[in-house]
């Protein structure tokens, strides 16, 4: 079994008064894909930015055997950490070349060819201005600008959110290339059928805790599980 690259104990996040997490306790090992499931507000996506330092959290969330509380967001990504939030966050006046070229890291073991074999119609786009892409390919952008910064660990929020069925199976190939590649990932995700997929292990979050943790075999076979945590009433 491969060693423990990130862990979560006892961890509780907060938006002002709002307790939000309530003793979050997660396990990533190195090289696989996690996907942390649930309905909207139960705190995934809050999950992930306590990881990345960007809400008031306690607790302990240890990267690399590194406690990361109290680093600011720059010095968590430095060590290793790449995240993906929600509304992608690109930089719409400058191109997409020069978009990839501002996540790129020094040493870092990906290059711009590699993103353009990863999504081909990035490259047919590099010198188009990155606020003229459509949804899908600012995704790609967004995947792709993360991953130029050789992340050991890249924490995705719902990557496929509203995005065409063909670009979601885009989406997920790359996913499966990250891990094929030793890159360790943290899914948050909706679509119940992506995650189960190409996930080596599920949490199921509900109300600010962790209610499930498992193989995605065993949350298919738990029917009274799914339609409590999150089929939608």
């Amino acid at each position: 079994m491969s060693e423990v690259l990130l862990e979560l104990r006892g961890v509780h996040a907060w938006y002002g008064k709002s307790h939000v997490l309530q003793g979050v306790d997660m396990t990533v090992r190195r090289g696989e894909i996690v996907g942390l499931l649930g309905r909207n507000g139960v705190g995934r996506s809050t999950t992930v930015k306590a990881i990345m330092g960007h809400v008031q959290a306690a607790g302990e969330i240890v990267f690399n055997g590194q406690n990361l509380l109290g680093l600011k967001p720059f010095e968590i990504a430095r060590r290793g950490m790449g995240y993906v939030p929600e509304n992608r966050e690109i930089f719409p006046t400058l191109t997409v070349e020069q978009n990839l070229v501002l996540g790129d890291r020094k040493g870092s073991t990906w290059r711009l060819a590699d993103m353009y074999e990863l999504f081909p119609r990035l490259g047919e786009r590099k010198h188009t201005p990155a606020g003229s892409l459509s949804g899908g390919e600012q995704q790609m952008l967004t995947l792709c600008r993360t991953l130029m910064g050789d992340p050991q660990c890249i924490l995705i929020d719902e990557p496929t959110e509203g995005l065409a069925p063909l670009i979601v199976v885009q989406v997920s190939r790359f996913l499966e290339r990250l891990r094929d590649r030793g890159v360790t990932v943290v899914l948050v995700e909706q679509k119940l059928d992506i995650a189960l997929k190409i996930s080596r292990r599920i949490y199921v979050m509900g109300h600010g805790h962790i209610v499930f943790e498992g193989a995605p075999a065993e949350l298919r076979a738990d029917r009274a599980l799914r339609k409590e945590w999150l089929e939608v009433q």
